[in-house]
């Protein structure tokens, strides 16, 4: 009878300390009630707007809710995009036309829709700009045929706007010699000579550019305003831009176009945690130096959403009164 109860005694003993490992323990790995230890923010290249940006969203995260979030550099729209899907990432910075094609399955997307990823709120304006220099002699859109000129990454929403606005003013991929660079590589070709221009999509003033600006006279394309009209008529989530004048050393302004920046979630992560996150965030924008705080702002967090908001920030924004 002494080995089996010695016998009895041991298996309760292991199977307790299965319970604890499994959810009783010290919290290490999130609580019982899904609240993660640790996030991952995906955003883009180190030259763009994404990362310097979500570098601070991350750092208000982390203070405000607990939970650490690190800000990792990425491929940025597309790739983070898949990324979201795969679970590879929890948060993403993403174009809203490019979550919004991987919603819809198309373009990019084409044959593999993507129907696990959320918004929390769209950010900043993320300006479409052909940089390239006087010296070129590109002065408009139809200027590029035959020119060397990057697009980035091939699926990319750099990639995919430049193919758009290339659309309509009747030009492809064909009629030009399309380089796949990131931006700081677009930048340093166009200083080296071996490209003439370049598609960023990103929120001025880009680092890769101010960089260029350095040690060289930098000249935005602009995008005539009939083809603007022709653009956001095809593709609704574009809205006329403008570059001012002193950026880059621009003298005058450049009319351009944008689409919208947006923080986007995987549906894995429970309402509760959304929710803080969107609160950190919005509620604590006065802590965001980067330039682009200016817009990051309730009011402006649904314009251009594409997507299904996630419970948690819908329920943020049910409280702010913003939607019912």
């Amino acid at each position: 009878m002494k080995k089996k109860t010695l016998l009895s005694f041991v298996t309760v003993l292991v199977i307790s300390l299965i319970l604890t490992a499994c959810g009783g323990g010290d919290n290490e790995g999130g609580d019982s009630e899904g609240t993660p230890e640790f996030l991952s923010m995906y955003t883009g290249g180190t030259s763009g707007t994404y990362y310097p940006l979500g570098g601070e969203m991350a750092s208000i995260i982390t203070d405000e809710t607990g939970i650490q979030t690190d800000a990792v550099s990425s491929n940025a729209s597309a790739d983070n995009v898949i990324s979201l899907q795969e679970g590879e990432t929890e948060l993403a910075f993403v174009q809203t036309d490019v979550v919004a094609n991987a919603a819809e399955g198309i373009n990019a997307f084409d044959g593999n829709p993507v129907d696990n990823v959320l918004a929390v709120a769209s950010l900043y304006p993320e300006t479409i700009q052909i940089v390239t220099t006087p010296q070129s002699g590109i002065e408009s859109v139809e200027d590029l045929a035959g020119k060397t000129v990057s697009v980035g990454a091939p699926g990319s929403g750099t990639y995919i706007n430049a193919e758009q606005i290339l659309e309509v003013h009747g030009l492809t991929m064909d009629d030009i010699d399309a380089q796949n660079l990131d931006f700081g590589e677009s930048t340093g070709g166009i200083q080296d000579g071996n490209i003439d221009a370049a598609f960023i999509t990103a929120g001025t003033p880009t680092g890769a550019v101010e960089g260029l600006g350095a040690t060289a006279d930098v000249s935005i394309v602009p995008i005539a305003e009939e083809k603007i009209a022709e653009l956001v008529d095809q593709y609704p989530y574009y809205a006329e831009d403008t570059i001012a004048a002193g950026t880059y050393g621009l003298e005058e302004e450049v009319t351009t176009v944008a689409v919208l920046a947006m923080l986007a979630v995987t549906d894995t992560l429970s309402e509760d945690v959304v929710y803080d996150i969107t609160k950190a965030i919005f509620d604590n924008t006065d802590a965001i130096t980067h330039a682009k705080a200016e817009f990051i702002t309730p009011e402006s967090a649904l314009d251009g959403v594409g997507i299904d908001l996630h419970p948690g920030a819908e329920k943020y924004f049910q409280e702010e009164g913003l939607i019912e």
